[in-house]
């Protein structure tokens, strides 16, 4: 949990506190992304992070892969280790994350995930990165070259179908979350060399510090995925 830094003095206590709920598709605690969240939003906010792979044992874990590429998720799980899960898998116990929110009388949810989930359903204000990234992107790009970083090689090969529409030339690059800065540093110098209109960092898991990265090699835009996203639960809820 990640609150203000405002002084007890200073707040209105009067004022209902508010919170924002996020679903992680792997386990909480997630400092970081915490920390990335918080970084977007006012003072005041209290976020509240859970995974929806808690309480399950690593053992558990490692028994649901991904069937095929389509069905592949990313996820840095606590102890930093990197997994591959399973999309299906995961969908039943998010739903059930976000429906404990909502239970529990906290009005806005994000998803923190750019996958699509067919079988989530979603009650309330559930922001989902992937609509949010789609759209924004539709906006600032009708036509040009898009450049997309995906975490595995097999979400890299699928990217073009994710994100294809007319007019749109889309390019990929593979580079896991939580990689030195010599594994950025190739993958931004690669993704550079194809020339893109404006990149994208295709998961909820790269951070600003990834962004700043790039941008050393890169001087056009770059959507980093999860402030993005926070910048929606911001207009809601400040």
């Amino acid at each position: 949990m990640i609150l203000s830094a405002a002084s007890p003095d200073t707040a209105d206590r009067s004022s209902p506190q508010r919170r924002v709920g996020v679903v992680v598709i792997g386990q909480s605690p997630r400092p970081t992304m915490e920390a990335e969240i918080a970084a977007v939003l006012s003072p005041g906010m209290t976020i509240e992070l859970r995974g929806a792979l808690d309480g399950m044992r690593r053992d558990e874990i490692d028994l649901i892969p991904p069937v095929d590429g389509a069905d592949a998720l990313f996820t840095l799980l606590p102890n930093g280790d990197n997994v591959r899960i399973s999309k299906k898998a995961v969908e039943g116990r998010a739903n059930a994350q976000l429906a404990a929110f909502r239970q529990e009388g906290i009005d806005v949810v994000m998803l923190a995930c750019t996958g699509k989930f067919p079988n989530l359903t979603p009650e309330g204000l559930v922001i989902l990165p992937s609509a949010v990234l789609h759209k924004m992107v539709e906006a600032v790009l009708p036509k040009g070259r898009l450049g997309v970083f995906s975490p595995l090689p097999e979400q890299t090969a699928l990217i073009a179908g994710k994100w294809r529409r007319e007019g749109v030339e889309v390019v990929g690059v593979t580079l896991q979350p939580g990689s030195d800065d010599a594994s950025v540093d190739t993958a931004a110098h690669e993704m550079a060399a194809r020339h893109p209109d404006l990149v994208v960092l295709d998961c909820m898991s790269y951070t600003s510090a990834n962004k700043a990265r790039l941008r050393r090699h890169y001087s056009g835009p770059v959507i980093l995925s999860i402030a993005a996203a926070a910048r929606v639960v911001e207009e809601l809820v400040s």
